[in-house]
């Protein structure tokens, strides 16, 4: 986070600097009282959120290794990254092959946000070029199933009609332990060249992300300790896994890359499984599931209540109506939608993306989902009653921003 108007990449500078506006802004919008005033004269401070708003923050994400170099927070989250491919055993350092291909590294930087816009953590990741790859050459099967949306939300519908919790764990650098069956060399990343080894390269034994393999090699790696540990996998979901014991009870694990939530009747079998998962797999516990695929996750002790209102802030914020008048229903009454309606053509891709990104809110938001297939059906030559039906649609998210799913515990 740091001011835009200033060229300073130190993290404490930007602090400091934020410090000094933010009080500088409070003595500003201060009406304190003189000696020789009224006694009637009250002081008056602006709201918090104002004067943050006039500090003009932003979060800027290095574009390049040259960048972040500046920074120590994005340094530390460099050395961590390699700290977990060294730990892993990703690579071998060895002579530069005469016969095989070569394939670029490059650092990508991302500030992950907690779901009220605060920073959570630097994540720096070491990146494969993997546009270089060749087919039958660097890689063959690339396919990989992950969870989808429908499953988690039938395993959160079923863990509130049995009372159960529900919970998460987070697989640090997951490519990493997916095993290679091809021959896969890259070049020593920025930053991290051996001391009088500059002219060697990295042979992969692990994936590393980038890779289009990777995420194959990964999910075949825990599956195959999934099911040698006694779990069995769905015939319709190939990501669910179960596993029962009469004297114990019941246990339901759920894969998306690498997040995993799990929830069962049986608390010994969920010690057990997370005990076993971090002895064996670097991970990050993050307790009662809280933020899943972009949506927040709230358990108590009547229901479980799921809803998208971060991400619906940012699709109101990428089209452009933040402060738009909300309305009441996301269509018009006795309207009806037809492809020639004889007004003029519309921005195709801009509403593309529109009724896109409505199709993923309806993950939590079943309210808009005839609106929103109702829209799907004009993505070729979209006029603009479509294009302004699709902002109705949005301008009903603005009055109804905290709408979600509410599943209550025990029906």
């Amino acid at each position: 986070m740091r001011f835009e108007d200033t060229s300073r990449n130190s993290e404490e500078e930007y602090e400091e600097i934020m410090i000094d506006n933010i009080s500088s802004l409070i003595q500003m919008t201060t009406i304190a009282a003189s000696p020789d005033s009224p006694s009637s004269t009250h002081v008056k401070l602006r709201d918090i959120t104002k004067i943050y708003a006039r500090c003009n923050m932003s979060i800027i994400e290095p574009e390049n290794f040259v960048e972040a170099s500046k920074d120590k927070a994005w340094q530390k989250a460099m050395e961590i990254e390699m700290e977990m491919i060294e730990k892993n055993e990703t690579w071998e350092l060895v002579d530069r092959p005469s016969d095989k291909p070569v394939i670029g590294v490059k650092w990508v930087y991302k500030t992950k946000l907690n779901l009220d816009g605060s920073i959570q953590k630097h994540k720096a990741r070491l990146v494969v070029k993997g546009y270089a790859q060749k087919p039958g050459i660097d890689f063959n099967e690339t396919f990989a199933p992950v969870a989808r949306l429908d499953t988690i939300r039938t395993l959160i519908a079923l863990a509130a009609q049995k009372w159960w919790k529900l919970y998460q764990l987070d697989v640090k650098s997951a490519f990493l332990n997916g095993v290679l069956n091809e021959e896969v060399y890259v070049d020593q990343p920025d930053g991290f060249v051996t001391t009088n080894y500059e002219d060697k390269l990295y042979k992969l034994k692990k994936a590393l992300y980038g890779l289009k393999q990777a995420l194959r090699a990964w999910y075949e790696k825990i599956n195959a300790y999934l099911v040698n540990c006694g779990y069995v996998r769905s015939t319709s979901e190939a990501t669910l896994y179960c596993k029962t014991k009469e004297d114990s009870g019941t246990l339901i694990v759920s894969i998306y890359v690498d997040d995993i939530v799990y929830t069962g009747s049986s608390e010994e079998l969920i010690a057990e499984f997370k005990t076993e998962m971090m002895r064996r797999y670097e991970m990050t516990e993050l307790g009662l599931l809280y933020h899943f695929l972009g949506m927040a996750v709230i358990q108590t002790e009547s229901c479980i209540f799921i809803n998208q209102k971060k991400y619906a802030l940012t699709l109101l914020n990428k089209f452009g109506l933040k402060q738009c008048k909300p309305v009441s229903t996301h269509l018009v009454a006795n309207e009806k939608l037809c492809k020639d309606d004889g007004s003029e053509l519309a921005d195709e891709n801009e509403y593309r993306q529109m009724v896109g990104s409505l199709l993923y809110l309806t993950a939590t938001r079943p309210d808009i989902m005839f609106a929103v297939c109702l829209l799907v059906r004009f993505m070729h030559c979209p006029t603009k009653k479509h294009y302004g039906t699709a902002k109705r649609v949005l301008r009903y998210i603005q009055g109804t921003i905290d709408f979600g799913i509410e599943y209550q515990k025990g029906k």
